[in-house]
């Protein structure tokens, strides 16, 4: 079975799309980044060097030094799909961060966000 597209794109092409969605929604790239760097325990200076390097979403998220143990407590849809169920453990990933974005960019607060 081939794997799913999203796999091979680099996090650097996505990244851009993740702050576009929020700043539309009057939210900022500062709140993004918090968001990653939450999820997947990257610094900030790891994050940016992850976007410099390009690697493709599976290596971002299989390198990720430390993600983190309340993101099981995401739970929702996203794409159609209640994240709580997706079984693959990288495209649970990706969606946990995708639901992230989107509780963002529909003006959740950080707190919030961040299962605090």
């Amino acid at each position: 079975m081939a794997k799913h597209q999203i796999y091979t794109m680099s996090v650097a092409r996505v990244y851009p799309c993740y702050v576009t969605k929020a700043e539309k929604k009057g939210r900022t790239k500062t709140e993004v980044d918090e968001i990653i760097r939450w999820l997947t325990g990257y610094s900030q200076e790891e994050f940016e060097a992850q976007l410099k390097n390009q690697p493709d979403i599976e290596t971002f998220f299989a390198e990720a030094p430390q993600l983190n143990p309340s993101r099981a407590l995401i739970e929702g849809v996203v794409c159609g799909v209640r994240v709580e169920y997706i079984e693959e453990p990288t495209m649970r990933e990706i969606r946990y961060l995708d639901k992230l974005i989107d509780e963002l960019a529909n003006g959740k607060t950080m707190e919030k966000i961040l299962r605090t």
